[in-house]
């Protein structure tokens, strides 16, 4: 069954108050379509968790300077001015986590875990009001789960079943985002038909995937 649908046919997925995960890094692979279409249907009071609020002006960071953001979970925000502002402005909450922390508790979600142990972190401020386990006289911290309403996932090549083709770099935070939403949109650069994709290529199977929204 083709999960192809124009964009006017999502927007009641869009809600306030919602998590919302967005793949890409510093902007690379992140779905500008799909993120502007958030700006302009007005949402508000979103907890955006992506690895960085990359830059001002664009994609991820207009979400935060069109005001639309009130938590940001991330591993780092110093490329975008306007999330600085905002933070020192008490305008916006920001939990900042070291990158291969935020990725795994990412997967967890997805993989149906209950959480990771994790040693970075241990005897910082990362570690306030953290479970600490011990494992064969090693410190742990338990990191838990990261989940989403919402992932906006960008690929290269996605069939009509969902099934997802990324390309390069651009590949990043998508495919463990995909996982972890209680449903997923995709912007494609091309739909192809079922069938079209070398199986052997498919790194996001289209079992993760709710809608391809056609921007056309």
């Amino acid at each position: 069954m083709s999960k192809i649908i124009k964009k006017d046919e999502i927007l009641d997925l869009f809600q306030d108050g919602m998590t919302i995960m967005a793949g890409g890094f510093l902007e690379c692979g992140a779905a500008g379509n799909l993120l502007d279409l958030v700006v302009e249907e007005g949402i508000k009071d979103i907890t955006l968790i992506v690895n960085d609020t990359g830059f001002a002006d664009k994609k991820i960071g207009n979400l935060i300077t069109q005001k639309c953001v009130k938590k940001v979970i991330a591993s780092h925000i110093g490329t975008n001015s306007e999330t600085r502002k905002q933070l020192m402005e008490e305008e916006i909450e920001v939990n900042l986590i070291p990158q291969g922390t935020l990725v795994e508790r990412i997967r967890c979600r997805g993989a149906g875990l209950g959480g990771v142990l994790t040693p970075t972190g241990i005897g910082t401020i990362v570690a306030d009001g953290k479970e600490v386990i011990e494992v064969n006289e090693k410190k742990f911290l338990l990191e838990l789960p990261l989940a989403a309403d919402l992932a906006l996932i960008k690929t290269w090549k996605a069939d009509e079943l969902g099934n997802l083709v990324y390309s390069y770099s651009a590949r990043n935070f998508n495919p463990i985002m995909a996982m972890a939403a209680d449903r997923v949109l995709v912007e494609a650069e091309e739909i192809v038909p079922s069938g079209a994709l070398n199986p052997n290529e498919v790194m996001t199977p289209g079992v993760f995937v709710d809608y391809i929204v056609d921007f056309s």
